[in-house]
């Protein structure tokens, strides 16, 4: 069961605190080098070596939890840095090395490292660190020795902003992950879980970032807190808005960073006029970003499709293990209670049972991985910026190709699968009436003969 505690969006962020079990309990939020706008939170902006982080000002009681964010990482260059943090710490995170926070935490961080340090080639990743206080984070591995888990997401540069569901219930935390390819908010995949883990029961919520030599924009438009409660136990109810005077306190407190960030920017001017009075960029779309966007499109439906397919298959897999162990349990029961040769003889039409639908999970299997590199072709397919026009077209031809291997083996295991008695036969054609006799017809040619002989001579 579900509670909503906090929201963090924009200006919004401000507003975003709780009532768990305690009526005085506010749960709000402070920034360091954060930008706050009218509809988002700039973490960090797409300059070099800049550091950011939004944090609750007070302490989170909850035993079990959910966090929901929503982000941007947007740049110019097709590879961007350093990345975006999400943290669970005993203590508020202050400015530090790590993704733009301290080192030493004591809980758990999930970082968006952009940046590939370690040269493995595994970056974008999302990585689970967990810390007692005293490891520091390894950056030149990018924290793979000390990961509790991670997976391989490309978040930078997408066309929807890149959801995070972080959910710790039962000791055991897990994460979701939504690329921001499609509109669909609970279009959710599976990116990292760690079980065993034992987080403060106490602690601050935060979202950090940082750029280095290469430099993203890092956006946050939401951040959700959810209380999950164990079933039988009651629900506490959210807590009312915070007063007027600190709204205005917090609008005084943007008002004052934007006038900060004017200032940057004039002093940017002066030190770089060389890029004053170039042209911005354009504001109607072109023919090839058109062409780049409807391909993106077809790949997304395609994308879409395939894995309904691969859900189907995970349905048709799941039954026919089903039946495999029915089928396997009646032989154990009909060996034990038929003796003799007539037993034998059933538990071997069983057995050959067994083996055909092992046979047929055996190509569900296969048509498994073929959905899956096909998965595998469109999810590198949809970065129009790094592959030329060949590589594209080769993708579409290898997604051609995985989808004819699929129909086909469909087709095969239908056909195999359906008895012999079973199988559908063509209707006979049902007898045509006899109208014309053998005599009438042949004094009809005689009849026909005869008028055109005569018609011949006449002429």
């Amino acid at each position: 069961k579900k509670t909503f505690c906090a929201l963090l969006a924009a200006r919004s962020c401000l507003r975003g605190r709780t009532n768990v079990a305690d009526s005085h309990t506010k749960h709000l939020v402070f920034f360091l080098d954060a930008i706050p706008s009218a509809d988002q939170i700039r973490i960090t902006t797409s300059l070099k070596s800049q550091k950011g982080s939004v944090w609750t000002k007070n302490k989170s009681i909850f035993e079990y939890w959910e966090v929901e964010v929503t982000f941007r990482v947007t740049g110019r260059g097709r590879i961007g840095a350093d990345g975006l943090a999400i943290w669970f710490t005993e203590e508020q995170g202050l400015e530090g090395p790590v993704f733009g926070a301290a080192d030493k935490w004591n809980g758990v961080g999930i970082f968006f490292d952009s940046f590939d340090n370690d040269g493995k080639k595994n970056n974008p990743g999302v990585i689970v660190v967990g810390n007692n206080g005293k490891l520091l984070y390894d950056h030149q591995n990018d924290g793979s020795t000390q990961a509790l888990a991670s997976c391989q997401r490309d978040f930078r540069n997408k066309p929807y902003p890149v959801r995070v569901k972080i959910t710790y219930y039962q000791k055991t935390l897990t994460v979701l992950i939504n690329n921001g390819f499609t509109p669909d908010k609970e279009d959710y995949e599976f990116c990292a879980k760690v079980e065993d883990m034992v987080l403060p029961s106490q602690g601050y919520f935060g979202i950090s970032a940082a750029t280095g030599g290469l430099a993203d924009d890092h956006d946050v438009l939401s951040f959700l807190t959810f209380q999950l409660t164990e079933p039988g136990k009651e629900a506490p109810t959210p807590d009312a808005e915070i007063p007027q005077k600190d709204k205005e306190k917090y609008q005084e407190e943007f008002e004052h960073f934007q006038q900060e960030l004017d200032k940057k920017k004039e002093e940017f001017q002066k030190e770089h006029p060389d890029v004053q009075g170039q042209p911005a960029d354009d504001v109607f779309e072109t023919v090839s970003d058109r062409e780049l966007r409807q391909i993106f499109e077809g790949q997304n439906r395609i994308h879409l499709e395939i894995k309904q397919l691969n859900r189907q298959l995970d349905m048709i897999l799941d039954e026919q293990r089903k039946y495999v162990s029915a089928v396997t349990e009646e032989i154990a029961k009909r060996g034990a209670g038929f003796p003799g040769q007539q037993g034998q003889v059933s538990q071997q039409e069983i057995e050959t049972v067994v083996k055909t639908q092992e046979e047929v999970i055996r190509q569900v299997k296969e048509i498994r991985s073929s959905v899956t590199d096909a998965l595998r072709s469109i999810s590198g397919a949809q970065h129009p910026g790094s592959a030329g026009v060949y590589e594209t077209t080769q993708h579409f031809n290898d997604i051609k190709e995985h989808l004819h291997v699929v129909k086909r083996d469909i087709e095969h295991l239908v056909q195999r699968n359906t008895p012999s008695s079973e199988k559908q036969k063509c209707p006979e054609l049902p007898p045509f009436p006899s109208c014309l006799s053998t005599m009438h017809f042949f004094i009809f040619v005689a009849v026909q003969t005869v008028l055109f002989i005569g018609y011949v001579m006449y002429r």
